[in-house]
This record gives structure tokens, C-alpha cells and sequence, in this order.
């Protein structure tokens, strides 16, 4: 279990400093250039005068070769590193961009600050950078809702999945499974031009993301105040999210804060009727997404001690 001290690092570089907007401006982040990878891929093998048979082919194909460079990407650049803690140093140094900490705790408090002081224009503004629903239609409790369901979610894809794997293999592991990841952030997506082309890429998310999404969920329990309630919501209702993953962690910061989840929602004008998790809380307010903050950072740091009791036992 070496590599949880990889993870160590990786996690600790990101919480001090994410991902510098200087370095980002410079060379970019890896995520952008799988993006760019698969966006190719996609313009070039996605045609829509194929049959779906075979744009599904496509797309398992070009999934597989995505994933596959990127593993083995990880395996020889880890090959050439020095043994020993120089080693675990540099792969988590390496490991650093694809653990998502800082960014994720940046990103949902920017929606927390101006909806706190009743700007709700500006918490639309700041959450429109995260989720994908039409923030004109989201009042002050979407507006917290589609933060908290962010943070909770985008906890378990962001950090404890990349981590999860990073522990694992080390640079394979992790780069692996920022592609597979990616993959679905980009194709995976239940519409006319993906739903034969992303469907690998989907189904190999949900694989990917099956121990991880609950793992995440249990961090939540454990450090919440209302522990028995995030326990009881969660194992009632993960199962009733359209995502076999995504509602482990939502489920488990509902209860945590004694809120109500998912839900309708708006995506380009049409409504989307999803069930509710935990039905019978209230509706959140900017203080709850604060509250679903504290129990992140407290997660995470569970989740660091975890990792150096691995690394160190």
C-alpha cells in the first residue's frame, strides 16, 4: 500500500494550493488535454449516418483506446521513477492536478457567499459553473440544493475515486481512471448523438465509480452531526437517484443535514422528475451548504488519516 502515501501527497499539495491559474494559463491541466483526446475521437468515429450497432462499436472502441493509452501512460512514467519514498514523493506530485480538493471547496463556497446575503443573481452565476441545470429557473433553496448535490457527488468522482484507484496502482490507476471519468463527463451522456456512442463510457463509469461512490457516502455518515439520520437516509434512499453511484453520497448529506435532495429540475427548458432524497426535510438554505462544507473538510481529512495509517502501518 505505498502508493496511499502517494495520495497523501497529492491530496495535501492540491488542499495548499489547487491547481495555480499561472500553471493552467502555461500547459493547461491534464483533464483538458484528455478532453481534447476525446473530443477528437468523438468528431472523428461519431457519425451520425451509422447505424447505432456500430456507433456503439465506435464508441467502446474509442473508449478502450482512451483509457488504455492513459494507463499505460501511468506505468511508464512510474516505471522510470526511483524506488523508495523519492518514488511515492514524485507519483504523488504527479497525482497532484487529478485530485480536485481545493477546487471543488472554492467552487461550491462561491455559491454559499452571495446566496447568504440574499445575491441571488451571483449564487446563479457561481453555481452555473458546476452543475448543468438552467440556474435562471433555480430559487434560493435549487440554488443551495444544486450546490450541496455537487459538492456531495463531485466528492466522491473528484477525490475519493481518483484517490480510491491512485492508492491502488499508483499512476496507472489514477490516470486510468481520470479517463474513464472524463469519458463520461463528455459522452456518456443519455442523448441523441451519445446514446449509442457513450454507452461504454458510461456503463465503465459506473464500474469504476461503484466502491468509491460508497465509501464517500460512509466518510459522510461517520463525520456528520446527525449520524443516524445520514445512515438511515442513506441506505434508503441511494437506490432511488437515476445513478447507481451519484446518490450514496447525495443520500448521506441529506440526511447529514436534514435536507431534501435531487428532485425536479430544469436542463435546457425541459423538466426532469427525479425522486426525492430524503422527502421529508426541508428545503436547503445558503447555511446548509456551509454546513455540507464542514462535513467535506471533515471527510477529507478522514479520508487523509485513512490513507496515512495504510501508508505507514
Amino acid at each position: 500500500m505505498g502508493f496511499a502515501g502517494a495520495m497523501m501527497v497529492a491530496m495535501a499539495a492540491d488542499a495548499l494550493l489547487g491547481w495555480p491559474s499561472w500553471l493552467f494559463a502555461r500547459i493547461g491541466h491534464p483533464v483538458t488535454w484528455l478532453g481534447r483526446l476525446i473530443g477528437a475521437i468523438d468528431t472523428a468515429w461519431n457519425r451520425a449516418s451509422d447505424p447505432p450497432a456500430q456507433r456503439r462499436a465506435a464508441g467502446v472502441a474509442g473508449a478502450l483506446l482512451v483509457i488504455t493509452l492513459s494507463v499505460a501512460v501511468g506505468a511508464v512514467v512510474q516505471s522510470l521513477l526511483p524506488w523508495g519514498w523519492i518514488q511515492i514523493a514524485l507519483v504523488g506530485i504527479l497525482a497532484w492536478p487529478l485530485v480536485a480538493l481545493r477546487s471543488l471547496h472554492d467552487h461550491v463556497a462561491a455559491v454559499a457567499k452571495p446566496l447568504s446575503t440574499g445575491d441571488v443573481a451571483a449564487a446563479r452565476e457561481a453555481v452555473s459553473r458546476i452543475v448543468g441545470r438552467d440556474p435562471a429557473a433555480l430559487d434560493e433553496a435549487g440554488i443551495a440544493r444544486a450546490a450541496i448535490e455537487s459538492l456531495a457527488e463531485n466528492a466522491s468522482d473528484g477525490i475519493v475515486a481518483p484517490v480510491f484507484w491512485g492508492a491502488l496502482f499508483g499512476l496507472p490507476g489514477i490516470f486510468g481512471y481520470k479517463a474513464i471519468n472524463t469519458l463520461d463527463s463528455m459522452i456518456g451522456h443519455r442523448n441523441e448523438r451519445h446514446e449509442a456512442f457513450g454507452w461504454a463510457a458510461a456503463r465503465i463509469d459506473d464500474v469504476a465509480n461503484f466502491i468509491p461512490a460508497r465509501l464517500t457516502g460512509f466518510l459522510f455518515v461517520l463525520l456528520a452531526q446527525r449520524r443516524s439520520e445520514a445512515l438511515a437516509c442513506m441506505t434508503r434512499d441511494a437506490r432511488r437517484h437515476r445513478s447507481p453511484n451519484a446518490g450514496w453520497p447525495e443520500a448521506a448529506m441529506a440526511g447529514a443535514l436534514g435536507v431534501r435532495l435531487s428532485g425536479p429540475r430544469i436542463y435546457h427548458g425541459s423538466v426532469t422528475n427525479e425522486p426525492w432524497l430524503n422527502e421529508g426535510g426541508r428545503d436547503p438554505l445558503a447555511a446548509d451548504i456551509d454546513e455540507g462544507l464542514a462535513v467535506y473538510r471533515r471527510a477529507m481529512l478522514l479520508l487523509a488519516g485513512l490513507l496515512a495509517i495504510l501508508a505507514f502501518a
